[in-house]
């Protein structure tokens, strides 16, 4: 490792970074949602299958002490995002078959393994080519460009996948562009992190002396203190989102008759790619910014508060059902725009992004500290890969539990199951000024 972590310009490659790494992640886990939605496939089935999407990420952790002790992370994010965007092209080109379902599924499998894997390198990649105060301060951005690529995908890919629908008034068309566009996105991205990224590292059997091998760096995660404790948190930390991420964008898209709140693929990709991108990354920077002042322990119960409580607005939606709409006419030069969206669905959209934004970055921040010590890379991927099992097990029921209750009770589930994480966090032990900037 170099010996100058302070000048490898983390403002140049951590947006771009992080963006690649949530980015495949979005459209494998959430994107595709919308898309099997709008081609035909049952709220059952969507919330049941790609819920297995998540396994890769649970699984991580087997594999994450072979990345961390062969090659340097670049090299590891570098070439899996190279793969990731192979993946994506051929989703394209499967779309129009007649197997596509489950020919896609198995392409976003294999995409799933190698962004899991992406994530693993780009994280420890993050930890070792920062100082511990630069952590703490870059935090709210690296989670800010993150939850940024998140919205990408939830915005703007879904609306040049309703505009292509409008356009050539089939489905399958315009979900097979917009996925190779979306592979066209990735190359783009691994183009840049391959001239942006520093080479900060040393292979690690130029730079390590100590023998490691996998089964004392996995071990060694389940000796830290109060494991049982950090386990069952990061276990039910996301209960609640796991199942409201599954279910919301059915929601509105689904018909008023159906309990949802029947606005169109591109309503829901301006929504989140406009407002919700502002409220996002407004969120993301104060969250950092209040961590890397004040330290983790001040913030963390207010931001896990923050980030659950706009649940309710979605509670209000599902039973009220609003329909007020403000209109937009913009007559440019050469085109003019006419549009209508759900005022109510955009403030609660707004409110609830600021807070994820706000929020989470406690919830990454430790994790961090879960991960300090040796072998940080591999512990890290441990604690996001049981963070991942928290997200598909309930994720896998949550088409079922929403058929059976009704979008308006399922929401009300959804909030009642924040709770034992929340109780949970007021039990974890960690240093009172952990994330604080050193002045």
């Amino acid at each position: 490792m170099t010996n100058s972590k302070t000048k490898n310009k983390p403002w140049f490659w951590i947006p771009l970074l992080n963006f690649a790494s949530g980015f495949p992640y979005v459209i494998i886990i959430s994107v595709s949602v919308l898309m099997y939605k709008n081609l035909g496939i049952s709220n059952e089935d969507i919330g049941f299958y790609t819920s297995w999407l998540y396994l890769p990420w649970v699984i991580k952790p087997l594999w994450s002490p072979f990345i961390d002790l062969h090659g340097t992370k670049r090299n590891w994010f570098l070439s899996m995002q190279l793969f990731i965007s192979i993946a994506f092209l051929i989703v394209g080109f499967i779309i129009p078959t007649s197997n596509f379902f489950i020919l896609s599924l198995a392409i976003f499998w294999v995409a799933a393994f190698a962004s899991a894997s992406n994530d693993v390198a780009s994280d420890g990649f993050y930890m070792l080519a920062l100082e511990k105060e630069q952590q703490s301060f870059f935090l709210g951005i690296r989670s800010t460009f993150y939850r940024a690529s998140m919205l990408t995908g939830n915005g703007l890919i879904i609306l040049l996948a309703g505009y292509l629908e409008h356009q050539y008034g089939d489905n399958q068309k315009a979900w097979s562009y917009t996925m190779i566009f979306v592979g066209l996105v990735m190359i783009f991205l691994t183009i840049y992190n391959y001239f942006a990224t520093p080479k900060t590292e040393l292979p690690i059997a130029v730079g390590e002396t100590e023998e490691k091998n996998f089964a004392t760096v996995f071990a060694s995660f389940f000796k830290k203190k109060q494991i049982g404790l950090i386990l069952a948190f990061i276990l039910l930390f996301r209960l609640g989102e796991s199942q409201l991420l599954k279910m919301l964008t059915p929601f509105l898209v689904d018909k008023t008759n159906v309990g949802g709140l029947g606005l169109a693929t591109e309503d829901v990709g301006i929504i989140y790619g406009t407002f919700g991108l502002i409220a996002l990354t407004i969120g993301g920077i104060l969250g950092g910014i209040a961590i890397s002042k004040q330290g983790l322990t001040k913030w963390f119960l207010p931001m896990i508060l923050i980030m659950h409580i706009p649940i309710i607005g979605f509670i209000l939606l599902s039973h009220f059902q609003p329909e007020y709409l403000i209109y937009i006419h913009l007559d440019l030069k050469y085109f003019v725009i006419d549009y209508a969206f759900n005022a109510y669905a955009c403030v609660v959209v707004i409110i609830e992004q600021f807070g994820y934004g706000f929020g989470f970055a406690a919830f990454m921040m430790y994790l961090i500290y879960v991960a300090e010590g040796e072998s940080k890379t591999s512990h890290y991927s441990i604690a996001t890969g049981f963070m991942a099992l928290g997200m598909m097990l309930p994720g896998m029921l949550s088409g079922y539990i929403q058929q059976y209750l009704g979008y308006g009770n399922f929401f009300i589930w959804v909030f009642l199951a924040t709770i034992p994480g929340i109780i949970l966090s007021r039990f974890l032990i960690f240093p009172k000024d952990f994330g604080k900037k050193v002045d």
